[in-house]
């Protein structure tokens, strides 16, 4: 309130010494230019001066107004043109979000067209098209990404690679990613879809020639590469005997494939078991029986310990009774008991491979070792303990199952 005050205050000092100004001396303007004559008093052509200054003011304000206003009217003006393209955009990232492949493939394009930098719009479509099986405008919206951004060749490439193993033609995404392979070969991002696509197509020796640059271009942890390697290596021992139709020539297939091994691979368990259960099927299963044998002697692996039951050495006997001589290390391993107690019915011990299942069942339930007790009790004459234990295994085994419906029980 004081500043108002003081205002007016000086407003009227202002006017005052203004109007005593004026009063003294009016004086005297004269503007000619040919035939132009302008006569007046200072005062005069100074309050003219303002006004025509002020009226200047007006008019630009008016013509702003006037423009401002025509932008937010007119729909064509630069104005509303940005905002549709905003709408556009956080419309077509909500839709893409949550899954309306339909407005998310509309809006995300109709922002590409309008964007300098349109990428991740025309990706964003793209997979939206895919998503509703609209393969052919999928494939063109990359192909028009590629038109306005030809720098960006390898991300519009990895996108449609993934996108062609998501609608199943992993061929196509082959194809494309080997083309990005010849062109960056380095590149992390593409080794690592490689190495996704090969797993999917099962195509294991192919796997296992791109290993060595998953390993120089670390592109996978060293825990993780190690696993993808004893995978690899135990699938494509498990495949190597059944590309032949001949036994013998799956049998020469699947040596050859456990040469390729360095020692070091051949040592591991996961790969000692994929050779000896090819063996196995083989029907070489006194090789197989000896390969466990010697990998159990040198360290002992539970998995192989209960693979070791399951195949047929020349001596069995001798089989028996080399098992039994790690029981003594490995007194509570299921497995091992497990496999003691199918030695000994190839040894036709009944009354010793009872015990051995039994001993097995009091550390571990599992459901072979119920089955395998419930066999040789049916054939003993205990067929209410055989039955009790096939339900028990049975049971074990329905968990496994999904919860599907069922009929409902007949009752009489």
């Amino acid at each position: 309130m004081k500043r108002v005050y003081v205002a007016v205050v000086i407003a009227i000092a202002v006017a005052a010494v203004l109007g005593m100004a004026i009063a003294q001396h009016t004086g005297y303007v004269l503007i000619a230019y040919k035939s132009f004559r302008y006569e007046s008093s200072l005062w005069a052509t100074l309050a003219l001066v303002v006004f025509i200054w002020l009226l200047v003011l007006v008019v630009n304000a008016l013509i702003g107004l006037v423009t401002t206003s025509g932008g937010v009217v007119n729909p064509w003006s630069r104005r509303n043109r940005s905002r549709r393209v905003q709408l556009a955009i956080e419309q077509g990232q909500l839709d893409l979000a949550e899954g309306r492949w339909a407005g998310a493939q509309k809006h995300l394009h109709r922002a590409a067209e309008a964007e300098r930098q349109p990428l991740l719009y025309y990706l964003g479509a793209a997979r939206a098209a895919n998503e509703l099986g609209r393969y052919e405008d999928s494939d063109t919206l990359l192909e028009r990404a590629l038109e306005r951004q030809p720098e960006a060749e390898l991300a519009i490439a990895l996108n449609h690679a993934q996108l062609q193993m998501d609608r199943g033609d992993t061929d196509g995404s082959l194809v494309t990613l080997q083309a990005m392979q010849e062109r960056h070969p380095q590149n992390a991002q593409v080794l690592r879809q490689l190495q996704r696509l090969y797993q999917q197509r099962g195509d294991w020796p192919a796997l296992i020639r791109l290993l060595p640059e998953l390993r120089k271009d670390k592109v996978l942890p060293a825990a993780e590469l190690a696993e993808l390697e004893r995978r690899a290596w135990g699938e494509n021992l498990s495949l190597a005997g059944q590309r032949e139709q001949d036994g013998e020539a799956g049998r020469q297939s699947l040596e050859r494939a456990w040469q390729q091994l360095t020692s070091a691979q051949r040592q591991e368990p996961q790969l000692i078991a994929a050779y000896a259960e090819q063996l196995r099927q083989l029907g070489a299963e006194a090789e197989a029986e000896e390969v466990l044998r010697n990998a159990l002697k040198r360290d002992y692996d539970s998995h192989l310990a209960r693979l070791y039951g399951l195949v047929r050495g020349r001596d069995s006997a001798r089989q028996l009774q080399t098992a039994e001589g790690w029981i003594k290390q490995h007194p509570e391993d299921p497995s091992l008991l497990l496999t003691l107690g199918r030695l000994s019915l190839q040894n036709r011990l009944w009354g010793k491979a009872r015990d051995y299942f039994e001993s097995s069942l009091r550390f571990q339930r599992n459901p072979e070792a119920c089955a395998e007790l419930a066999r040789l009790l049916a054939q003993l004459g205990d067929t209410e303990r055989s039955n009790q234990l096939f339900q028990e295994g049975l049971g074990m085994l329905d968990k496994r199952l999904l919860a599907l419906p069922l009929p409902q029980a007949n009752r009489t």
